[in-house]
């Protein structure tokens, strides 16, 4: 049998110290995270970034220090949701995060790259070492929350952000169409298996409300929300309008400017339990 190197990310054995604190990675020195959140789901386009910033912006109106760790390395958008478009500095040591306007701490792909629309043109692995990076490479100054960026599926990244970060809870964003009740049940599944707790249920592109009415029109089918918290036993939700104003402000860089109105229940729901 040969020797052990205390790598448990390259064994297959089953051995008695093989626990989830040991794939854990720790935080640079003088780098500070209390509590981190991770914002899934088990298919793209369903709007991640966008709760991932609404959330850490109703934290940051709180009064809490906030931070976005922006773990879709291909698909990075939440710089452009933030205004942010200039580079992060650092030395040999470490790298700073980028800072919003209201103090916000921001890590992202696009803060790296020499042109941000450049893509990333990388294998699994390799891309989930830099996800890695951000959480142990940049020095990340007395965050209470960070909310992660997560991209869609189960695959690399999320298992490596699930085993190397103390992931506190998870948010499953979703849309009401018939697909997603698969597409949430897996994420439900992989929180499972990871042993974290699924601490909300976000319906984005529920309804439309329509400024002349006031009536709202379910565009792309009858809301599905409510029933997915109940069968998968999620005690929080929310449903998030198609709203011209909230997409007109994050493409410019303003989504520190939404109203909290709607995400605030799930803000609630992840003080209360985190």
């Amino acid at each position: 049998m040969s020797e052990c190197t205390h790598d448990c990310s390259t064994c297959g054995k089953d051995c008695a110290d093989r626990t989830a604190e040991s794939f854990r990675k720790s935080l640079r020195e003088g780098a500070s995270v209390k509590k981190v959140i991770a914002v899934v789901s088990g298919k793209g386009g369903v709007g991640k970034s966008l709760v991932t910033s609404l959330m850490a912006s109703e934290m940051q109106r709180r009064g809490f220090n906030c931070a976005v760790l922006d773990a879709d390395i291909t698909g990075p958008s939440i710089p452009k949701s933030f205004g942010i478009h200039e580079h992060c500095m650092g030395t040999d040591e470490y790298l700073l995060p980028v800072t919003t306007h209201t103090g916000m701490q921001i890590m992202s792909m696009n803060l790296i790259l020499a042109d941000e629309t450049e893509p990333v043109v990388w294998r699994g692995p390799v891309i989930a070492g830099a996800v890695t990076q951000f959480w142990t490479d940049v020095l990340w100054q007395d965050v209470d929350y960070m909310f992660v960026d997560m991209p869609p599926g189960t695959g690399d990244v999320p298992l490596t952000v699930f085993q190397s970060l103390p992931v506190d809870g998870i948010v499953i964003v979703t849309t009401p169409q018939d697909l997603v009740g698969m597409i949430v049940e897996k994420a439900v599944h992989m929180a499972a298996l990871m042993n974290i707790p699924v601490l909300a249920l976000v319906e984005n592109m529920s309804y439309y409300k329509c400024p002349d009415c006031g009536k709202e029109h379910a565009i792309f089918g009858d809301s599905k929300v409510e029933s997915l918290a109940r069968q998968y036993g999620i005690a929080h939700f929310a449903k998030l309008p198609i709203d011209p104003v909230i997409t007109t402000m994050v493409d410019a860089g303003e989504v520190e400017s939404v109203s909290g109105e709607h995400i605030s229940p799930i803000v609630d729901a992840i003080q209360k339990e985190v």
